[in-house]
């Protein structure tokens, strides 16, 4: 019967700091050595790699420098804090450089640009959608 108990309020225990608790990244600031970005000016920053990057592969460099550049844009997709779908859309177009990535890594640049292309056009609807959900607020 104790066991029982024992259990029922350990149950009890965890339920309750379960609903009370809440997510501290949402209560989360920027630090001041760190720049907190816009969702529509994180995008543009992304589009800006991406750009790079095609334009790198059109002006024949090697694929170890189309790599970085890639990966660049990567990196800076994490600097995108948005909603849900937002990120559920970051996260499809993530998938398209990272194959873009590894596409540059075989030195195939052919499929690397069309990847890119992919990727940039994603983000750019990104973007486009957030501005109207902007506007209509």
């Amino acid at each position: 019967m104790t066991m029982t108990f024992l259990k029922n309020l350990g149950l009890v225990l965890l339920i309750a700091t379960a609903t009370v608790t809440f997510s501290t990244t949402a209560l989360a600031e920027a630090k001041e050595s760190r720049i907190a970005w816009s969702t529509v000016d994180a995008i543009d920053l992304i589009i800006s790699k991406i750009k790079v990057a095609i334009t790198a592969i059109d002006a024949d460099s090697t694929c170890e420098q189309v790599t970085i550049l890639i990966r660049e844009a990567l990196n800076a997709s994490k600097e995108i804090n948005a909603s849900d779908l937002v990120d559920k859309d970051r996260m499809k177009a993530n998938q398209v450089l990272k194959t873009a990535k590894n596409h540059a890594k075989e030195c195939n640049l052919i499929d690397a640009k069309k990847e890119l292309t992919q990727a940039e056009n994603m983000f750019l609807a990104m973007k486009i959608r957030d501005l109207k959900l902007q506007n209509a607020q």
